[in-house]
């Protein structure tokens, strides 16, 4: 075994594991940017405001044949395909287009997330910004990047001075009290915007560009890779589980603890 590798051939390396996750990402992303939508009516998944477009099928076979070409040892879970190999030490979680809503409309915010785990623990992940080309990365331990420069988050300490993102599940119940909770929290911080993409929204957090991130009913793919970004810029994290009804939530250090107890209360 060499340093590295965890014993059957798959690479561990978080430096590494980065390196490949960038290259996939942009590489994905520039697929993304030479199709278009055709606007015929696209196919539905989990409700009829879910979508999935040719393109985000395209991008993930591309992106599966890339990371396995890289690491021929490592499993792979994807947004859009059956998952494979997830015995494996190291597994991909990708989400081969976030915020598929946006690209259908022309609204420039969606964008390529992959990360990777070893032995269930994220170790490093990629968000490309498509419209922008801008690239987001970060490897446990050894910080966040934008553009290869490091990033942190804001130094915002007052929650009425925090500006936040959230998102909308595609359930119609879920979205009414999201909805009130939004309603709710508005008169207590500077403003909430919410753009459609949870990995562009959990990295915005870690360069500074809002001060938290929430949301619930929220899969795996989306948030990995976000997640990790905003945790190694110095954002306080919390990942779904059962006792938290399915929350992610990121923020500036100050700004959690208020935060997560005004979202608590529903």
């Amino acid at each position: 075994m060499t340093a590295g590798d965890s014993g059957d051939g798959a690479v561990t390396d978080p430096a590494a594991l980065e390196a490949i996750a960038s290259r996939v990402a942009e590489a994905a992303a520039e697929l993304i940017r030479s199709r278009r939508p055709d606007h015929r009516a696209p196919p539905t998944k989990s409700s009829p405001t879910d979508i999935v477009t040719s393109t985000d099928l395209a991008s993930e076979r591309f992106i599966r044949e890339q990371l396995l070409a890289a690491t021929p040892a490592a499993g792979f879970v994807g947004e859009e395909h059956a998952a494979s190999g997830v015995e494996r030490a190291l597994q991909w979680v990708v989400d081969p287009l976030d915020g598929t809503v946006n690209f259908w409309y022309g609204l420039p915010v969606f964008a390529v997330s992959i990360a990777a785990a070893v032995n269930g623990a994220v170790v490093a992940g990629a968000v490309v910004d498509i419209a922008s080309g801008e690239r987001f990365s970060a490897a446990r331990g050894l910080g966040s990047r934008c553009a290869g420069r490091p990033i942190v988050t804001s130094d915002c300490d007052t929650l009425a001075q925090a500006l936040l993102t959230t998102g909308f599940s595609y359930r119609a119940d879920l979205r009414a009290d999201q909805g009130a909770l939004v309603a709710e929290l508005l008169p207590s911080v500077r403003d909430i915007r919410c753009f459609g993409s949870a990995a562009l929204q959990l990295c915005w957090v870690g360069c500074a560009r809002s001060d938290a991130h929430f949301e619930r009913d929220i899969k795996l793919w989306d948030y990995s890779a976000g997640a990790l970004i905003a945790a190694e810029a110095g954002a306080t994290v919390e990942l779904p589980c059962p006792e938290n009804g399915g929350l992610v939530m990121a923020a500036a250090s100050e700004v959690f603890d208020p935060l997560r107890r005004l979202v608590e209360q529903r």
